[in-house]
């Protein structure tokens, strides 16, 4: 059963539409869509069905409700729907995830970080603090604010959910933290196997991104 939520971002009740039937995807076995009114399919989606108002609840290409539903009303419009048995790749949906969220956030943090050295020289510095600094900002900063950007991106754009879970969303992550940490560490202390075990870091989170983002760029977009 294919249930597609059409929603705005400027409309104050979608917020809370989106939160009730992911709660009821994580129950029901449906494949569920937030469709933006914003994008063409959304545009596409509402002239189809002739949509003048949103929320608005699609499931197998049939318009079903229009407006906000409780979750007991929500579950019983996909009550024939079995139980979820396994969690399933995500769609985008208006908000960002908790783990876009966490990686924009680190990525600022670490631009600040980065930005500190500035009055002693900013990026320019001499010595082991400049590829301290410079790993600063392009792993900590540039790399985790593509992370969480394009997990919050790509699936708008091509219409195809992204795997989700602490493999693909949080280690990637973790492991960007590791690489600027060990390899600004290991610079900055003249110490080679910290250098090291920051660069490996880096090059397994960035393999593991990839391959995560790379089913959503090789299939045709929606």
């Amino acid at each position: 059963m294919k249930v597609e939520l059409l929603v705005s971002e400027w409309c104050a009740s979608c917020h809370d539409a989106e939160r009730i039937w992911r709660e009821v995807a994580q129950k029901k076995q449906i494949d569920f869509a937030v469709v933006d009114m914003g994008q063409p399919e959304g545009r596409q989606l509402a002239t189809r069905l002739r949509i003048r108002s949103i929320p608005a609840v699609v499931v197998d290409g049939e318009l079903k409700h229009i407006g906000l539903l409780d979750r007991t009303a929500a579950t019983a419009l996909v009550a024939e729907a079995p139980e979820r048995t396994q969690k399933t790749a995500r769609h985008v949906g208006l908000g960002l995830s908790a783990s876009s969220r966490a990686s924009v956030l680190g990525a600022m943090i670490w631009l600040l970080i980065a930005g500190a050295a500035l009055p002693l020289g900013g990026f320019f510095l001499d010595g082991a603090a400049r590829p301290a600094a410079l790993h600063g900002f392009t792993l900590g900063f540039l790399l985790l604010l593509i992370m969480g950007l394009g997990e919050h991106m790509l699936p708008r754009f091509t219409g195809h959910p992204i795997a989700g879970g602490w493999l693909w969303a949080w280690t990637p992550q973790v492991l960007v933290h590791v690489s600027v940490l060990g390899m600004g560490f290991g610079w900055l202390l003249g110490v080679p196997m910290l250098t090291a075990v920051g660069a490996v870091a880096a090059f397994v989170g960035l393999a593991l991104f990839t391959l995560r983002i790379a089913p959503l760029l090789l299939r045709a977009s929606l």
